[in-house]
């Protein structure tokens, strides 16, 4: 029985003669009450943190595959911070017979990102089109995004989250081996070579590794600027003769 209505009514000058039981009863439950909220201050709810991902983690994971099924896997578990918010990881499409050139594109769009598939949409078309009239694929020509998921609102990725994805994209290339890279965009071209593509737009640049870079727009500039094709055009026959003499 709750007797608290009497300490109300006798702190108001209203004598009452209570019973000395209830008075300690009602003491005691006080004293436990004080207990119980001594121990829910000092025992508060201990919440771990989430260990951060460094650098030197990806590294490792990254190195972990020695084909391109546990590297697509291993991209897929990827937990980078872009993961969270979007539909699809966009891996790369690996080449089943590759002719020797990798194709590096900047990021998956939100028509990517819907599909799940690299270069999709009008601009996949276009890109198709384009390597077919030169006898290519995507069954022959390997395409690689430089990071593997779409970025809130399309904006460019920010210098933590290609550093995060970098070590995945030297280590495809290091397993594929190609002798040519295509990218596509003045983000590709600076993040895969330090080309200014304004300034060398389709001109070759050597890599230390003996790689050859070669810049071209992006078919979504193409979009924009149909008369664009034919210098684009022009580049990928030269890319053709290169990989028939190499």
């Amino acid at each position: 029985m709750d007797h608290s209505f009497l300490k109300d009514l006798d702190m108001a000058g209203v004598c009452w003669e209570l019973d000395e039981n209830i008075q300690k009863q009602s003491q005691q439950n006080d004293i436990i009450q004080h207990k119980h909220n001594l121990n829910k201050i000092s025992s508060p709810v201990i919440v771990p943190a989430s260990a951060p991902i460094t650098l030197e983690v990806v590294k490792s994971m990254a190195n972990r595959p020695t084909d391109t099924k546990a590297m697509l896997r291993m991209i897929y578990e990827f937990n980078h911070p872009l993961r969270s918010g979007v539909t699809n990881v966009v891996g790369p499409n690996f080449a089943n017979a590759s002719n020797g050139l990798m194709i590096i594109t900047d990021m998956p769009s939100s028509e990517d990102d819907l599909s799940g598939k690299i270069l999709s949409g009008e601009a996949g078309d276009l890109m198709d089109k384009i390597l077919a009239a030169i006898g290519m694929s995507r069954n022959t020509v390997s395409i690689v995004p430089l990071i593997f998921w779409h970025t809130p609102g399309n904006r460019t990725p920010s210098r933590e989250e290609l550093d995060l994805t970098r070590p995945f994209i030297n280590r495809i290339i290091e397993m594929e081996k190609p002798k040519i890279i295509l990218t596509l965009g003045s983000l590709a071209a600076k993040e895969v070579a330090d080309i200014n593509i304004a300034k060398k737009h389709g001109i070759q640049t050597t890599l230390e590794n003996g790689i050859i870079v070669i810049p071209v727009y992006h078919p979504n500039y193409l979009l924009l600027k149909p008369s664009a094709k034919k210098d684009v055009w022009t580049i990928l026959q030269n890319v053709q003769n290169l990989l028939k003499n190499s």
